[in-house]
């Protein structure tokens, strides 16, 4: 008898079903929502401006997440074009959903006048917490998981508790559940920014490289695991070089089967490889080249303010000595009128 597995639809609404998938990334929304709120309380920045970003950038990252996803499947799409809209069986990219979050969070951002890398070292968190909790929405869909494994391996050597090891069953055989690797990795990797984001070494936009290295990191690794990698026909060493970087894996895991009718290169894969030698390229260039003059822990100033940087102070003493400075200019120029008059 096959474990019982958990129900997709968590309720209905009269001819509404309402899916835990979408309740479980609305849960990361908010999350992420309330992190970014709470440190933004410390550079001087308002809830509201983290809450009209969340609401213009959601939509983008889901539409960035599934265009992503539908293009690399798009023989599949062209022939059922209503099935693109649901996004509720899964099927979306996390790396589709992260560039339409950034399209949309650099206009936004620049319109109310910050620098784009400022505010996106604040949300690095938030993108970690909110991938952390999403995953957990594939684990009920029982989707993007990796190849076939023993049972004894996740009980009894991976001592995952029981509830996942269940849901792990497909069709009567398990598998790994990659999703909680990534999760996991997350969760290590929100734990190191708590940490770092306090240090006066950080610079401005090395918060948001170190996010979307060590998330590329883990990806790499874990992507391998998977069965329903997006694919494509690569060349042959290109192919041969990804498995020589993930080799050390074999020593406890096997790869996911792909299948050779996709191609041989995983794109998910080689694209975490490619983000990781940027984002590393982006952080060395901007210390040797003096591009990186502004700290992480330095005030967060509009476009116009004057910043008078004090030895020793918080960040948010530091942005308050901004605030005065400005106030004080304006009341020196009145003054100034006054007495010409």
């Amino acid at each position: 008898m096959l474990p019982l597995v958990l129900n997709p639809v968590a309720f209905t609404i009269g001819t509404l079903e309402v899916h835990w998938y979408g309740i479980i990334l609305g849960l990361g929304a908010l999350a992420g929502l309330l992190l970014a709120v709470q440190e933004g309380k410390r550079f001087g920045l308002s809830p509201d401006f983290f809450l009209d970003l969340l609401l213009f950038g959601v939509p983008s990252a889901i539409v960035g997440a599934r265009l992503y996803y539908v293009l690399f499947k798009w023989d599949f799409y062209r022939e059922h074009p209503l099935d693109i809209f649901k996004i509720w069986e899964g099927g979306i990219a996390i790396y589709g959903a992260l560039i339409g979050a950034l399209v949309c969070g650099f206009f936004y951002i620049r319109s109310k006048g910050y620098r784009f890398w400022r505010v996106t070292d604040i949300c690095a968190p938030s993108l970690l917490i909110g991938q952390m909790i999403g995953r957990w929405g594939n684990f009920v869909n029982q989707e993007a998981y990796g190849g076939p494994v023993k049972e004894s391996f996740l009980r009894d050597t991976l001592h995952i508790p029981s509830f996942i090891v269940n849901q792990m069953n497909v069709q009567g055989e398990y598998h790994h559940p990659t999703f909680l690797y990534e999760s996991m990795w997350s969760l290590l990797g929100l734990v190191i920014i708590f940490i770092i984001r306090r240090m006066n070494f950080l610079k401005a936009g090395e918060l948001f490289m170190f996010y979307i290295i060590w998330y590329s990191i883990g990806r790499f690794f874990i992507e391998a695991l998977r069965t329903d990698s997006l694919a494509f026909q690569g060349p042959s060493w290109l192919a041969s070089l990804l498995n020589a970087l993930w080799s050390p894996m074999t020593a406890v895991f096997e790869q996911g089967y792909l299948n050779p009718a996709y191609g041989n290169v995983r794109t998910s894969q080689l694209l975490a490889l490619l983000i990781v030698l940027a984002g590393i390229v982006f952080i060395v260039f901007r210390r040797v080249t003096g591009r990186a003059c502004e700290r992480y822990n330095d005030p967060i100033v509009k476009r116009g303010q004057q910043e008078v940087p004090v030895e020793n102070e918080t960040a948010a003493e530091r942005t308050i000595h901004v605030e005065e400075v400005t106030t004080a200019t304006d009341n020196d120029i009145e003054n100034g009128e006054q007495t010409k008059a």
